[in-house]
């Protein structure tokens, strides 16, 4: 099934297989600007991903990026490595993160 919108792309992160989690112990916050973008916190632990709308205080990453562009990642649609070299996705925090977090949302 396609994700359409931003809720769905959450949603499918949060029902991933927990062995994508596993020795992931770390809250992402994702900045989504554009239609259908806001804040939203998933913080990975145990091996269970949990979803918060809103922001953290202390993520230990942050994915800043087009709402759109966002739920065309999570469809496949949109390459993540091509995505961060076109400046379509910044990162502050543990860039190693950055790298496991590709074959959860995908």
């Amino acid at each position: 099934m396609a994700v359409i919108t931003v809720q769905e792309a959450f949603d499918h992160i949060a029902s991933a297989d927990p062995a994508k989690f596993e020795g992931i112990n770390a809250a992402i916050l994702f900045d989504l600007s554009g239609e259908g973008g806001g804040k939203w916190t998933v913080t990975l632990a145990g091996g269970e991903a949990k979803l918060e709308e809103g922001e953290t205080t202390s993520p230990s990453m942050t994915l800043s990026m087009d709402a759109q562009d966002f739920v065309a990642m999570s469809n496949g649609e949109l390459n993540t490595v091509a995505a961060f070299m076109q400046g379509k996705i910044k990162i502050t925090g543990d860039m190693s993160l950055a790298m496991r977090l590709q074959s959860i949302l995908t």
